[in-house]
């Protein structure tokens, strides 16, 4: 599986600033968390980065309700 985890690190490399040993633990961690899961390499990756990213929440859309129409 290093196709999906080379993906990952890549994209990741290009969020964040990582020495290389905070580099080898990311991997090693998003190996171990890649290796229980099923996909292509595309939905391999995408776990990975989410994974590793960890749990953010994104910011939602504004309701149109309260906003005054032209």
């Amino acid at each position: 599986m290093p196709e999906p985890v080379d993906r990952v690190m890549q994209a990741y490399a290009m969020m964040v600033t990582l020495s290389p040993e905070e580099e080898a633990q990311a991997r090693e961690r998003v190996t171990a968390h890649l290796s229980g899961l099923e996909g292509d390499e595309t939905v391999l990756a995408v776990a990975g980065l989410r994974f590793l990213r960890g749990q953010r929440r994104t910011r939602k859309r504004r309701s149109d309700a309260g906003s005054p129409r032209p």
